[in-house]
């Protein structure tokens, strides 16, 4: 196999409705990593532990009771258990080490903040509009970009995106024949914007 250069990040979306999500750390950082998971899933299964918590966080979770759950105590690892994702969000380099150390003990997939060589995933910029979700990465080098890049597509994609999204589930969804074929007539269908963006430039 040929040496791959560049990204090497493979990008998934996580359903965190089915997961169970840690943060530890309830300042700024964990207040940002918070914020950032909620706007893109506000039915996901958050447990946020920290001795000290943001006034912002404690009224997100008043809001969002079945979903936040705040433990006002110093982070230990019984704090892992049935865990799937560990964010370590704290202003200590140490402690966040430490979260990072016994989740991959336990085998539980971790994001250390500001510390991209410690993480095994990242929090990507995100497009969103109406369904259609877009993630951006610069592989941890520059958030600033990635931000600004969102930002972009932002104003470039139309809001009705979503209804051109629920038309096409439409077509997809009357389409007969095996996938191979659904696929081909799709992507006939949907040719038309590589030909417009063509025209254009």
């Amino acid at each position: 196999m040929s040496e791959t250069k560049g990204n090497q990040l493979f990008p998934v979306f996580f359903k965190l409705d089915k997961l169970q999500t840690l943060i530890v750390g309830g300042g700024e950082v964990g207040w940002e990593k918070l914020g950032m998971m909620f706007r893109h899933a506000d039915n996901a299964n958050i447990t946020l532990v920290a001795p000290e918590i943001k006034k912002e966080i404690v009224d997100l979770a008043q809001k969002y009771p079945q979903n936040i759950r705040l433990i006002h105590k110093k982070f230990h690892r019984r704090d892992l258990k049935g865990k799937d994702l560990v964010i370590a969000a704290t202003a200590i380099p140490e402690l966040n080490q430490e979260v990072r150390r016994l989740a991959k003990k336990k085998k539980v997939i971790v994001n250390v903040a500001d510390t991209p060589d410690s993480c095994d995933f990242y929090l990507s910029s995100v497009v969103k509009k109406g369904d259609l979700k877009i993630a951006i990465s610069s592989n941890g080098k520059s958030p600033t970009l990635t931000k600004r890049i969102r930002e972009m597509l932002e104003d470039v994609l139309p809001d009705e995106v979503d209804i051109l999204l629920e038309k096409l589930k439409g077509v997809r969804d009357q389409l007969k024949g095996d996938f191979e074929y659904k696929v081909k007539k799709l992507d006939e269908i949907t040719s038309v914007f590589k030909e417009k963006n063509n025209t254009s430039s």
